[in-house]
């Protein structure tokens, strides 16, 4: 739904200048976006030193990255085309919308309600709301509850292979977009139900006319 990379990014940029370490190009940063902001934290950091931090200074690393991406949320996140548009026609159709994100709660809620999304959704699973986050199934399980429909019944679109694997493992359908966070490789590389160019398509695939 959002291009929040350069967000993302320059939080990682402010964390390593503050920590006194060499810059990493914003291309690379942008593969590690998807899985966490621990995990982007770790592989940015193991980027810039070239070789793997220890726990302290990832610890050290998390704190500050937290300090600035709270300075940048929302800030400069771009809504993808088509998304707004689909949101609204999937609404006035009458289905029911969860956002399923890794991005901590703390951050979810003051982004969507920046960019304008935030009353699209019934419900929003966070990174930390549950003890696993994508591509474990669980998130999507819960959605799935708060919404009152089963996983066979309900629809995963994404953009990313961890969007796809926590589909598969919950029993969703999943559709991709191709401009997610796909970690180097192409969204038809990802194991899927479909591709389409956005939110607006896949509504369209479902019959419903925006």
């Amino acid at each position: 739904m959002l291009d929040t990379a350069p967000e993302l990014a320059g939080a990682a940029a402010d964390m390593l200048s503050e920590l006194g370490l060499e810059p990493v190009p914003f291309a690379s940063v942008r593969e590690f976006i998807g899985k966490g902001a621990a995990h982007l934290v770790r592989c940015t950091l193991q980027a810039s030193l070239g070789r793997s931090p220890d726990e302290r200074r990832v610890g050290d690393g998390l704190e500050s990255f937290f300090v600035h991406y709270e300075k940048r949320n929302g800030r400069d996140a771009a809504v993808y085309p088509g998304t707004r548009e689909g949101l609204t026609a999937l609404r006035a159709a009458g289905f029911g919308l969860a956002c399923v994100t890794n991005k901590p709660a703390r951050f979810t809620a003051p982004l969507l309600e920046r960019v304008g999304l935030a009353g699209f959704f019934s419900a929003t699973i966070s990174g930390d709301t549950l003890a696993r986050k994508k591509p474990w199934p669980d998130p999507l399980l819960a959605a799935c509850k708060l919404l009152g429909v089963p996983p066979a019944q309900a629809l995963m679109i994404g953009d990313s292979a961890n969007d796809a694997r926590a589909a598969r493992a919950a029993g969703c359908p999943v559709l991709l977009v191709p401009y997610g966070y796909l970690e180097g490789a192409t969204v038809q590389d990802i194991d899927c139900d479909g591709i389409v160019d956005s939110v607006l398509h896949a509504a369209g695939l479902l019959n419903i006319q925006s």
